[in-house]
């Protein structure tokens, strides 16, 4: 499963998710929705560069960003499920 997602037709373009991420890998795509906003994306190249900071999915206005993070252990070492978006 990649660790972004994108609702491309949620997305106004507004290029936010871009100025936030610390990796640098999102970008403006050339597809347009259907209502006529350029999309953002992330090349499938680039994705494992992502760490699941989730800044892109948090600074979005249109809540059109999931960012899934791998189950991960607490200090107990109880495995705990960590979803944001």
């Amino acid at each position: 499963m990649k660790p972004v997602t994108f609702r491309e037709d949620r997305c106004k373009g507004c290029s936010l998710c871009i100025t936030v991420c610390p990796k640098e890998i999102i970008t403006v795509s050339p597809r347009f929705n259907k209502s006529g906003y350029k999309v953002v994306e992330v090349v499938d190249d680039s994705m494992e560069s992502c760490t699941s900071c989730a800044a892109c999915a948090l600074i979005c206005p249109d809540y059109a960003i999931s960012v899934w993070r791998n189950p991960a252990k607490d200090k107990k070492g109880v495995q705990a499920d960590v979803l944001e978006g």
